[in-house]
């Protein structure tokens, strides 16, 4: 699978502030069976975007103008919690969101984050609540990943930690099998060789034209 690398990301912040907005929040359980990576953009938040017969929610911030197309999520503590269903994060890439900034994620959510190029930032509660003020105004914010740093006009640039190795893979667009191999690759061919040289026959097959 390919991953968009992620270096920085300029763009209008959208504030949801609620804490615990699970999974089946981002994308609905009933959608599970829909087989298909591609338009899950349109279910991300489906039941929080539309009412029973498809209209529109004004008040819901992703249906609202600046921050319809907002890159960039500023959200509640736990953000991601639930099911494991990595659909969760398909579906926000799916609607171009690439980072979202919060006080926690669900674990396993802040894992398929990193592993499909979206990038999970935890902050203080108070840095949140302040950039979720902003987002809240209309305010822009850069994300900085090779610097670490959040900023936004109106206050201090923030740092986020990180660890070395999911910055290089995001920034490289690895994928898991792309971060293994630069981790191990030496390994796995001295292996392969050696495999080949001891059981000769289990290749005796494709060696044939």
């Amino acid at each position: 699978m390919t991953i968009q690398p992620f270096t920085s990301l300029t763009g209008i912040a959208a504030s949801l502030p609620e804490e615990n907005i699970d999974t089946d929040v981002i994308y609905p359980a009933r959608f599970l069976l829909i087989t298909a990576r591609d338009g899950l953009g349109n279910y991300a938040f489906h039941d929080r975007r539309f009412t029973a017969d498809g209209q529109e929610r004004p008040e819901f911030v992703l249906n609202r103008a600046p921050w319809r197309d907002a890159p960039i999520l500023v959200a509640g503590a736990n953000f991601g919690s639930g099911s494991s269903r990595e659909q969760a994060v398909w579906a926000l890439l799916g609607r171009g969101i690439r980072c979202v900034i919060a006080p926690s994620f669900g674990e396993i959510f802040h894992a398929n984050c990193y592993r499909n190029g979206v990038l999970p930032v935890t902050l203080p509660a108070a840095d949140v609540a302040r950039l979720a003020a902003l987002a809240e105004a209309g305010a822009e914010l850069t994300i900085d990943l090779p610097g670490q740093i959040i900023a936004v006009e109106g206050m201090a640039p923030l740092s986020f930690a990180i660890a070395p190795d999911r910055k290089q893979a995001l920034i490289n667009g690895w994928d898991e099998t792309a971060v293994l191999l630069n981790a191990h690759g030496k390994d796995i061919a001295v292996f392969e060789t050696r495999h080949r040289a001891v059981q000769p026959w289990l290749f005796e097959e494709e060696a044939r034209p």
